[in-house]
């Protein structure tokens, strides 16, 4: 039996899910330009060299022109890639070559370096539902960045990708949820 903040988050995803599919080409294309260029601006204020980041699927903030301006100048890139167990692994990228995983997301093609790989990296980028004022993160409902977030040694800073309109007042949050340091939407940089 769900919880009841289970079945809030059931609905406020299908609200955002609904929003992201409705959005115009235009709207996309002006929007990745934005989610590009600060993104690159986050690189560069946090001086990271290595980053994970994730593939966007269809209708999420497109992050390939990110990851190709990571990959032409010289920014390490650690990919997700599913487990059965819930875990995520990491590969590097060639910026082309991709499949699609376990839940129909795109991901990278690479050998496997092991979910501990990630604790190496200088910056975390990820994919995000909703994001609360306090940094509270709602997921997709699938768990593994929060598993992944919450089982890091050191964890550097977290950074989610989302639209304007998904930052909100609050989310519903459960007990397995992983807080962000901050987000990229298309208009800013903000770090919590």
């Amino acid at each position: 039996m769900l919880s009841s903040t289970s079945n809030i988050k059931r609905a406020l995803r299908a609200e955002l899910r609904e929003r992201r599919r409705t959005r115009t080409s235009t709207e996309r294309q002006s929007d990745t330009t934005a989610f590009t260029a600060n993104l690159v601006s986050l690189v560069g204020s946090t001086g990271a060299k290595r980053v994970a980041c994730y593939l966007s699927g269809q209708n999420e903030p497109n992050t390939r022109p990110f990851l190709n301006w990571a990959l032409a100048n010289d920014v390490e890139v650690l990919l997700p890639i599913s487990r059965e167990d819930g875990l995520l692994d990491w590969a590097h990228g060639d910026g082309e070559t991709e499949t699609e995983g376990p839940h129909g997301m795109p991901e990278v093609v690479g050998e496997p370096l092991g979910p501990i790989a990630i604790n190496d990296v200088d910056l975390v980028i990820i994919p995000a539902a909703a994001i609360d004022r306090g940094g509270m993160r709602m997921g997709w409902g699938r768990g593994y960045f929060d598993k992944t977030l919450g089982s890091m040694q050191k964890c550097p800073p977290v950074y989610a990708v989302i639209y304007d309109d998904e930052l909100l007042d609050s989310v519903p949050r459960e007990v397995h949820d992983q807080p962000v340091n901050g987000v990229v939407t298309p208009s800013r940089i903000l770090t919590f």
